[in-house]
Parts: C-alpha cells; sequence; structure tokens
C-alpha cells in the first residue's frame, strides 16, 4: 500500500452535498443548531453467530441491534446522519467552518477511513491533488498520525456503545423498516423535534430492550423479498419514490 500524505487545502469540497453519521451527542447538538437529520436503516440476517474470528462479523455485530423479522433473527443497524444538499450550512462562505471547534468526529478524521476495512483510495476523496502531501497519514496502510488514530478509536467506540440507544430512538418514533445490507438503505427524515425530543430522553436511558423488536426488510428486487420470506422474514416490495418521511435507496435497479 501506498504512504499517504495530507495537508488540508481549505477548498471546501468534503463539506457538500453529505450525508454525516454522527454520534448521539454530536445529533442533539445538529439539530438544536437548526440542523436537519436522517436516520438510514439496513438489517442482516443473523440466523446463528458467526465462528469466533470473524473480524468482518464481529465488527459488524458491534455496530448492530440485535432484533427479528417474522421469524428470522437480524441485526440491524441505523446511522443518524447529518443531511444537505450543497453547502453544508455551517460552512462559511470563505470555506472556513462555523463550528469548527465543535465540528463532528467524523470531520475531524476526514480524509481517513473510519471503517478498518475500507481502504483509504485519494482518487476516491474530493481533494484536490496538491492536498495530498504535507504532513504523514499513512505509512503501508496504517494511520500513523496521532491525532487521527485517537479520534478514529473515539469514533469506533461511540459507534459502538450508541447501537441500542440508535435501535431505541427508532423505535421510540415508530420506525422499524430496513433495506438488506449491502443491497441498500431505508432512509427516513423525522420531524426534527420529535428526532431532538427522543434523542434527549435516550441519551440518559441504556437503550436495551427486553424482548427483540419487530422489523421489516424492504426491497425493490421481489427475489429478495421472495428469499426473504422464504426463510421467515416479513418484507415488501418499495414504493416508487418517496412516501411521508420515508424512502427507499436502492443499489441495484428494480426488478
Amino acid at each position: 500500500m501506498d504512504d499517504i500524505d495530507f495537508g488540508c487545502t481549505a477548498c471546501g469540497k468534503c463539506c457538500h452535498d453529505l450525508r454525516l453519521a454522527l454520534t448521539v451527542a454530536e445529533a442533539i447538538a445538529w439539530l438544536e443548531r437548526g440542523g436537519q437529520m436522517e436516520l438510514i436503516c439496513e438489517a442482516i440476517p443473523w440466523p446463528v453467530e458467526p465462528e469466533p474470528g470473524n473480524a468482518q462479523a464481529e465488527y459488524k455485530r458491534a455496530r448492530s441491534s440485535p432484533a427479528m423479522s417474522g421469524s428470522l433473527p437480524v441485526r440491524v443497524s441505523v446511522v443518524l446522519a447529518a443531511a444537505f444538499g450543497g453547502a453544508c450550512p455551517n460552512l462559511h462562505a470563505d470555506m472556513r467552518c462555523g463550528i469548527y471547534e465543535q465540528r463532528p468526529l467524523v470531520c475531524r478524521i476526514y480524509p481517513a477511513e473510519i471503517n478498518p476495512f475500507v481502504e483509504l483510495v485519494p482518487e476516491n476523496k474530493g481533494c484536490p491533488s496538491d492536498a495530498w502531501q504535507g504532513k504523514p497519514l499513512q505509512r503501508q496502510g496504517v494511520l500513523v498520525d496521532a491525532t487521527t488514530v485517537e479520534l478514529v478509536g473515539q469514533s469506533r467506540r461511540a459507534n459502538q456503545l450508541e447501537a441500542p440507544l440508535r435501535m431505541q430512538v427508532c423505535l421510540d418514533l415508530g420506525l422499524n423498516d430496513a433495506a438488506l445490507a449491502n443491497e441498500g438503505f431505508v432512509m427516513y427524515s423525522p420531524d426534527s423535534e420529535a428526532l431532538l425530543t427522543a434523542l434527549r430522553q435516550i441519551h440518559a436511558t441504556s437503550g436495551s430492550q427486553e424482548t427483540a423488536p419487530q422489523w421489516t426488510f424492504v426491497s425493490n428486487r421481489a427475489a429478495t423479498v421472495e428469499t426473504l420470506l422464504s426463510v421467515g422474514a416479513t418484507g415488501h416490495l418499495a414504493e416508487t419514490g418517496a412516501t411521508g418521511n420515508s424512502r427507499y435507496h436502492g443499489f441495484f435497479p428494480p426488478s
């Protein structure tokens, strides 16, 4: 793997047309500043626990919550995402961040990847070519910038510890549809005040569930729905376009 250096040029390209994964505290602050949020939900069938040593399965398990879809055990992943088209609402005309000292972890970590199974590829980032010089960021595929390493650790710990809280927020808002993992997302745009209230209430609780909640799979592919139904899950085809406060974003054409 190539060695990677990085120096921000303040071009602002990484501050446009995004969905930023936030911690619970960051989501509360974002909503209090008047920002818009989405909840992004996906689920994966989890009929049995994977064999020990499966690092990717362990990573997915730690950042999701147990649930049921009909009679099928599943794991549900929920992302609290700040959502905006165009420039970030906190970006000034001179391309400087208006909340720089309070900016979310994901912004502080950029351009490094938080997921250890995703390779940092400069060509996949929006940064200009002259940004890829400056301080050492990565050496032979390993992050070496001490600040970034610490922030990535903070983000991963929060993602894991807050998984049951994100699940509880969905249940409090009556949201229980999810896409099949790696096939798409169900994206909710709840009322901001309702979401803020749910986040404030849940932040002080454990978010634990006595019984596994029921979730429904949504897909734009009939074969997927049929397969899920055949193994005991509940599911239905996605409706065309947005319906109410939710929409299905598929990675593949409808079929």
